[in-house]
């Protein structure tokens, strides 16, 4: 083999949809989880915590905030053990449940969604830089320089993405360590610039849910749901770097659901503490810190803000880029990258995603709600952890995941099912109504992700079952 064959496998393996043999991957536990931690934490963060902090007591923002991502997540991370099992992702295993050609659509349409939150991302990394320079006094003109700093942000992200899951193992390894550092110091600051007491005593404004705070309880926790399930999709690309099966699960859903909604937390608290002061709730790290400490401590966004958005524009934009890589693998990785560049910038300057932030979230929810539900039932009850390798890359003799012209129709009519139903019955993302008391129960994207697997478990008790397990005789890999 010459060595460019060499650095071509290396290359299609690394940044690719090949599987990743077990001598050839690199990350550790910790290299695993501050990588992902790292992926995790970035503004959005802090806006998810203003946002509950405004319709819950403290006690019930924190209970809300760990309990329904830490439940989430630990559950949709349970396929993590097949990702560092075979060293592939699960858009790999999806092509057993949604077909080739499902997957292809699928993986580009959901990476183009969940695009959208970097350019969330670096518009809030815009606005914090403007506060930042405004703390010292300089004005910036938000409408020129806002878009400026934003595009910066994904320019330097997508520089971290070239590099590789290698660059982002180093940078994280330095990065996430002064971040998780600086997340505690911010919450210790927060208790000490005002009483915990008068914390404890806000009452929230429910004006909106007419006084009821189940509904407000339920509704803050629809976009909890929502923010474990934004991972759902992504989380199991890193986890086939992983040395250890145990090390890929624990390592992602650590830092999905502990270290995630800790700095949803620190977001809510620092929002509280302004509104104790200041009678006013607010999302930016920035302007909190100087408010509530002093100039010189919002210089901790610069951790907080600038160093965390653009290591999450890197990580996102390599996750992603290999997203589509699963349904599309002949297409370059790098070139991914650059045009994922662009569309992301594009998004930034538009700001569109931003100003409905709340509806994005849901809406992006719902439709991996129902993937969700059908990876992990597929994944422990229908396939019982076995896959065919070969007709999942398709190779010459093997296509049981080509199923009706490379669509799995049953895969595909429980996504849609699944949704509809969440949309007409239980709660609709783009309006933000309710329309049963189910949603209590469930919420939205709850019940998306229930009904998925459900539905998929029922059809596996039929005769449809043969079209679903097409590949049993096909299995050599247990």
């Amino acid at each position: 083999m010459s060595a460019k064959e060499a650095d071509y496998i290396k290359q299609e393996t690394v940044t690719g949809a090949v599987p990743m043999l077990t001598s050839d991957r690199q990350y550790s536990f910790w290299d695993l989880f501050l990588s992902t931690s790292g992926f995790a934490i970035a503004t959005w963060c802090y806006t998810q915590g203003a946002y509950c902090a405004q319709y819950l007591s403290f006690s019930q923002m924190l209970i809300n905030i760990f309990c329904f991502n830490i439940v989430w997540v630990f559950v949709e991370c349970l396929p993590v053990f097949f990702a560092s099992r075979y060293g592939i992702d699960l858009w790999i295993w999806l092509r057993s449940v949604l077909g080739i050609k499902g997957v292809a659509i699928l993986a580009t349409v959901i990476s183009m969604a969940n695009f959208g939150w970097y350019a969330v991302d670096s518009q809030l990394f815009g606005s914090s830089m403007i506060n930042l320079f405004s703390c010292f006094g300089i004005a910036l003109n938000p409408v020129i320089w806002k878009p400026i700093f934003g595009v910066g942000c994904v320019i330097l992200g997508t520089l971290i993405a070239l590099g590789g899951p290698e660059v982002i193992k180093w940078t994280s390894r330095f990065l996430v360590t002064a971040l998780l550092a600086v997340g505690v110091i911010v919450v210790v600051l927060c208790f000490t610039a005002v009483p915990l007491k008068d914390i404890i005593a806000i009452k929230p404004d429910l004006t909106d849910f007419e006084n009821n705070k189940l509904l407000a309880f339920m509704t803050t926790a629809e976009g909890n749901v929502a923010f474990a399930f934004s991972w759902s999709t992504q989380a199991l690309v890193l986890p086939r770097l992983s040395k250890t099966e145990k090390g890929g699960y624990w390592g992602t859903s650590l830092s999905y659901g502990i270290v995630a909604p800790f700095f949803v937390a620190a977001g809510g608290v620092m929002a509280l503490a302004m509104f104790v002061k200041c009678g006013y709730y607010e999302s930016d790290p920035t302007t909190m810190l100087a408010t509530l400490c002093g100039p010189g401590f919002a210089l901790l966004s610069l951790l907080m803000v600038a160093f965390a958005n653009i290591g999450t524009q890197g990580s996102g934009s390599y996750v992603n880029c290999m997203i589509i890589k699963s349904g599309l693998p002949k297409v370059s990785y790098k070139l991914l990258v650059l045009l994922s560049m662009v569309y992301v910038s594009i998004l930034t300057v538009w700001g569109w995603v931003m100003d409905h932030f709340a509806n994005f979230i849901s809406m992006a929810a719902y439709l991996q709600g129902p993937i969700i539900g059908m990876a992990v039932v597929d994944y422990l009850i229908v396939k019982k952890r076995k896959l065919s390798l070969k007709s999942a890359y398709y190779m010459k003799g093997h296509d049981a995941y080509n199923f009706t012209n490379g669509f799995n129709i049953v895969g595909l009519a429980v996504l849609v099912i699944s949704f509809a139903l969440g949309v007409i019955f239980v709660y609709s993302p783009l309006t933000g109504t309710v329309k049963s008391n189910l949603f209590l129960i469930t919420t939205g994207s709850g019940f998306t992700a229930i009904a998925g697997g459900l539905l998929y478990w029922l059809a596996s008790l039929t005769p449809i079952r043969k079209y679903m397990l097409r590949d049993r005789n096909d299995l050599e890999i247990v």
